[in-house]
């Protein structure tokens, strides 16, 4: 048990070594990695093969002049979210000088004007579909921007409630940008919305009520 412990430890460092190597060099063949993490070219080709179907190395053909074409490997998006980042601290000073430089309805409009591009993205989906099937089209369209949600109905009302909010930390000093997810959910919908709760006020979740009538236009 403690043999397979070690390997498993063994060949976690090995790819994280590649990992560092292609983030480090772009695009590298199995020798520039068997070079750069000192196992043989094999034992890469293992490795890349495993952190290819996590989704974090991806292949792309190199043609030379002569002979046959090689494999080049390169890291996934999914692969540089793992590196250190500061978008956090980035955001927020961003915002703050947003706030600084401009109006209240100026920072309104900015949001709102996200809200609706991610809307007009997935407009074709919502095309002659019931209330509840654009719902369900609206709770993965959250998923997709790292909302957890669901929706139900209470009694003649709709609720769709969001368990995780992606902004939450940000929100905390800026919670104007709660208006982004309130106002795609209304667009997406054509209908009004209502907060009921908020996770920024101590809540243990954002639920929305869906309005009845149904809007023609939903102002930015």
């Amino acid at each position: 048990m403690k043999a397979r412990v070690i390997l498993l430890h063994k060949m976690s460092e090995t790819r994280n070594t590649i990992l560092n190597v292609l983030r480090r060099r772009g695009p590298s063949s199995v020798n520039d990695l068997a070079d750069a993490t000192q196992v043989t070219a094999v034992s890469v080709r293992h490795h890349l093969s495993a952190l290819q179907a996590e989704g974090l190395v991806t292949a792309t053909e190199a043609h030379a002049n002569v002979g046959r074409p090689r494999l080049l490997y390169s890291l996934t998006e999914a692969a540089a979210e793992k590196f250190p980042t500061k978008y956090l601290r980035f955001t927020d000073r961003l915002l703050d000088e947003m706030k600084s430089a401009l109006t209240s309805p100026m920072l309104e409009k900015i949001f709102a004007a996200m809200a609706h591009d991610i809307a007009a993205d997935h407009a074709a989906r919502l095309q002659g579909k019931s209330l509840d099937e654009k719902l369900t089209v609206l709770v993965g369209v959250l998923g997709e921007e790292g909302f957890m949600a669901e929706w139900n109905k209470v009694g003649e009302s709709y609720h769709l409630t969001e368990y995780n909010c992606p902004y939450f930390i940000i929100g905390q000093r800026h919670p104007e940008v709660c208006t982004i997810d309130q106002t795609l959910i209304s667009k997406m919908l054509s209908r009004p919305v209502a907060k009921s709760t908020c996770l920024l006020n101590g809540d243990p979740r954002c639920v929305f009520v869906i309005g009845e009538a149904e809007l023609t236009q939903v102002e930015g």
